[in-house]
């Protein structure tokens, strides 16, 4: 009763902490924004978004203190030596909870650039953050529906240049663009509908990471396969929520993450179109996605 009455303190008060100081995080960041949007020169563009990736690096730090404390071992982390700050990486990862964004974040924080995501380009007008996501500059992409595109043929294909011109800029810049591949949280139901192979793993879906590999063609530098486990979840049979993260309820995570070079002949390429490039990258991506489901295997409590 005690420990539970507790843990439902420490969540209200580590929630309470994180909106405050995320909301302190807002005014340099809005600050720094508007400093960008009237630079002058490229010269001084890049010196307002390197301060602005600082905030962001500070801000993520102390999300990173805040669930560990008190929490000696919470983390157990394996990433691989020599990433670049100052690389162009796509970042690639099993989903189960809202969880592994806070996680990605802790890991990668100032081994990679800021990681980045596609927005719908209607978000740029939500207040303060589409302005932040803009000056940090995350790519704004038009995303149309199949209704969309039933109705109108001509869209088909759009969503994909459209990705291409939003990254333009991340070819002159570091970036490290997120995707998970299963495209959804994980379950044991959605995987037993998907007729999925996997056993801890929706079937991958290649678009998020071919997106990226044609926009940013010969600029990636590689892909960071990341895996992560929460060993209580075959306990209570299914993954942490954020609440549990803020509670202090997750007694380990587990990432590994592996640095995996490119097949050449795959960047640039529209793997939409050239159904054999298709083929090639579903079938990297399924290799990938097999040995990832046998390392979550290892690292699970039998």
């Amino acid at each position: 009763m005690l420990a539970s009455l507790f843990q439902t303190v420490r969540g209200v008060v580590s929630f309470a902490l994180m909106v405050m100081y995320t909301l302190l995080c807002m005014v340099p960041l809005t600050l720094l924004a508007i400093g960008k949007l009237l630079s002058p020169t490229q010269k001084m563009r890049d010196l307002f978004r390197r301060l602005l990736s600082r905030v962001v690096e500070a801000w993520v730090g102390l999300n990173s203190r805040l669930v560990t404390v008190g929490r000696r071992g919470m983390w157990d982390i394996e990433v691989p030596a020599g990433l670049d700050r100052q690389g162009r990486y796509v970042v690639s990862c099993n989903h189960q909870s809202w969880v592994d964004i806070l996680a990605l974040q802790k890991v990668f924080n100032r081994r990679l650039p800021v990681l980045t995501f596609f927005i719908k380009k209607e978000l740029i007008y939500v207040p303060f953050m589409g302005f932040a996501w803009w000056a940090l500059d995350f790519p704004f992409m038009s995303r149309h529906s199949r209704e969309e595109i039933r109705k109108n043929p001509q869209l088909a294909g759009k969503d994909l240049e459209s990705a291409r011109v939003a990254c333009e800029k991340l070819k002159q810049i570091p970036s490290a663009m997120m995707s998970f591949p299963e495209g959804t949280r994980f379950s044991e139901a959605k995987r037993d509908r998907s007729g999925s192979p996997h056993r801890h793993l929706l079937k991958p879906k290649v678009g998020g990471i071919g997106v990226v590999m044609y926009a940013l063609g010969d600029r990636l530098q590689s892909l960071i396969d990341v895996t992560i486990v929460y060993p209580s979840r075959a306990m209570h049979d299914q993954a942490p929520t954020f609440w549990d993260l803020m509670c202090g309820k997750v007694p380990e995570i587990i990432v590994r993450a592996r640095e995996l070079e490119i097949p050449r002949h795959l960047l640039g390429r529209n793997f939409r179109k050239d159904r054999e490039i298709r083929r090639e990258l579903e079938a990297w991506i399924h290799d990938v996605w097999q040995e990832k489901d046998q390392l979550i295997t290892r690292l699970s409590p039998s």
